[in-house]
């Protein structure tokens, strides 16, 4: 009985023995699988990372080399605008001037024209204008060429052409030089929308700037403030900056602002 015992005892510490190791190699299995799957993992990700970032000898896309070179152009030329921003802010707001071939300068491009309406008897608002932002004689010219802004009154004639209102105008603007007098426009609520067209037809005439604006002699403009907005514009060609139309439009003919081409505008809201 003695030696059957043993003879079990000895059975059964050879099967655990046996589970044991078996266990111990199916563990080694698993420990050897999942490093090598990790390892493959690390691969992967590096290989993605040099993708992305341009290291290593990976290859990168076709799509994600226009992307990058799509995003650092636009970094510089981000950074161009900034520097020119800065310099014509330096410099009057007015761009640098290009030279022709033999190394000979251009004629500096006024930044803006801007035409101040007014009508036969505002000189009092004129005056105002002048000595507020505008200017006369010497700050008018120092204006224009240091910061290539030029302004200048619009006005129309009498009806009774000739009077005693145009001939003070013109004694006006031959002391003060800064008029622009439109002879074919009858001074009239109803001709305001051709006194405007006809202003930036003959300042586009005139002048080749880079903008034409229009005020009226009862606004009071930043000069600075302008002139950093409109610079940068610069690079926009045929901008268009303001409000298109504000407040109602009349249709009725007997209407003081009675405007003849209403319809253009839509419905009568603002």
């Amino acid at each position: 009985m003695a030696r059957k015992g043993s003879s079990i005892r000895l059975s059964s510490s050879r099967i655990s023995s046996l589970l044991l190791s078996m266990f111990a190699t199916f563990a080694s299995f698993y420990v050897a699988g999942r490093l090598w799957q990790e390892s493959q993992t690390r691969v992967h990700l590096i290989k993605e990372l040099d993708r992305v970032t341009g290291q290593g000898k990976s290859a990168i896309s076709v799509d994600d080399t226009l992307k990058i070179i799509a995003c650092r152009e636009q970094k510089k030329t981000l950074a161009a605008l900034e520097m020119e921003l800065s310099a014509a802010r330096q410099e009057g707001f007015v761009p640098k001037i290009p030279k022709h071939s033999d190394g000979t300068e251009t004629k500096k491009r006024p930044l803006v024209v801007i035409g101040i309406m007014t009508t036969l008897g505002n000189k009092k608002k004129r005056d105002a204008v002048r000595q507020a932002w505008m200017g006369t004689g010497a700050s008018l010219k120092k204006m224009e060429t240091e910061k290539g802004v030029i302004a200048r009154f619009v006005i129309g004639r009498s009806a009774n052409k000739g009077d005693s209102m145009d001939k003070s105008i013109d004694a006006e603007n031959s002391r003060t030089d800064d008029f622009i007098i439109l002879n074919d426009v009858v001074e009239a609520p109803e001709e305001a929308s051709k006194k405007v067209k006809l202003f930036f037809a003959y300042a586009a005439d005139k002048w080749d700037a880079q903008f034409y604006a229009k005020a009226n002699d009862n606004i009071y403009v930043n000069i600075d403030a302008l002139g950093s907005t409109l610079a940068a514009h610069l690079e926009n060609p045929r901008a268009y900056i303001g409000c298109m139309k504000s407040g109602e439009v009349f249709s009725e003919p007997n209407h003081k602002w009675y405007e003849p081409e209403w319809w253009k505008f839509g419905d009568k809201k603002a």
